[in-house]
């Protein structure tokens, strides 16, 4: 008589319990209640971006060719997806390993992939928040202009938001403690920021640094933030008609660097402190 035989994926899918969905909710619902006992992150991520939108008129922004407010948004965006979204989480995620919480979540109904996303989850509301809050304010301050095109630059955000949480899950694996994470960040804050065009067009760096420097992870977004909004490339040139011709370079770039950062978080992450 032959043994009864099991089907394993049904012994490893949960057979009761609150859907993922739920799960990822509460996880999230629990991390957005420990930023708002943060007063520095809260801070930092509601009063700083209003006092942006504020000192718009001193900033000097306008190039006569890029609409103020058009350069603001880009602006904010980008500071914000950096600063904001990768090195806060970086900073989260390792203090949860430290504190040996995500290797306790692991061991409950919540997968991996819910654990990441419910711990980032408050993280990238306050991202987005944060650009909604600057359009705004750009709209009050009377700058607001019509976008070349309403799609691009809405997919360079979700795309950019997505690509710095899996970066700064990557970015856990050479980093030790959260206060390392000031060191650790470092090349992705100085210099691809620094490169991506948010401060200052492309074009006005030696041509070789400047086809290197859209190579870089920040730098697409930024370029497709322009085009959707401003209907400018990245060498300053304005777009007569449809941009999505304009567009393919940036788009592969960024998805090559959301696999290579979904790689490298998958294979580097670590659920537990190093001993």
């Amino acid at each position: 008589m032959s043994a009864p035989t099991t089907d394993r994926s049904t012994l490893d899918r949960p057979t009761s319990g609150p859907g993922r969905l739920s799960r990822v909710w509460s996880l999230a619902s629990a991390e957005t209640r420990l930023l708002g006992r943060n007063r520095t992150a809260l801070v930092n991520s509601v009063v700083l971006p209003l006092l942006f939108v504020a000192v718009v008129p001193a900033l000097g922004l306008d190039d006569g060719e890029f609409p103020i407010g058009a350069r603001l948004l880009v602006t904010a965006a980008g500071i914000t997806l950096v600063m904001l979204t990768y090195y806060n989480l970086v900073t989260t995620y390792v203090a949860r390993r430290e504190d040996l919480v995500l290797q306790r979540m692991r061991t409950g109904e919540l997968t991996d992939v819910e654990v990441l996303a419910g711990t980032a989850a408050p993280t990238v509301f306050v991202t987005l928040g944060q650009v909604v809050v600057i359009a705004a304010g750009v709209a009050l301050l009377g700058e607001w202009s019509a976008p070349a095109d309403v799609v691009l630059p809405l997919l360079a955000l979700l795309a950019g938001t997505l690509l710095m949480v899996v970066l700064a899950a990557a970015s856990t694996s050479f980093t030790r403690t959260p206060e390392s994470a000031q060191i650790t960040t470092l090349p992705i804050i100085v210099v691809s920021t620094g490169l991506s065009g948010v401060f200052y067009p492309l074009s006005v760096l030696p041509e070789t640094l400047g086809e290197i420097a859209r190579f870089l992870p920040l730098t697409p977004v930024v370029e497709l933030l322009q085009l959707g909004l401003a209907g400018q490339t990245w060498d300053g040139e304005l777009v007569d008609g449809s941009v999505w011709p304009h567009a393919g370079m940036p788009l592969a770039v960024l998805a090559g660097w959301l696999v290579v950062g979904a790689v490298a978080a998958r294979r580097g992450f670590r659920w537990a402190p190093r001993r």
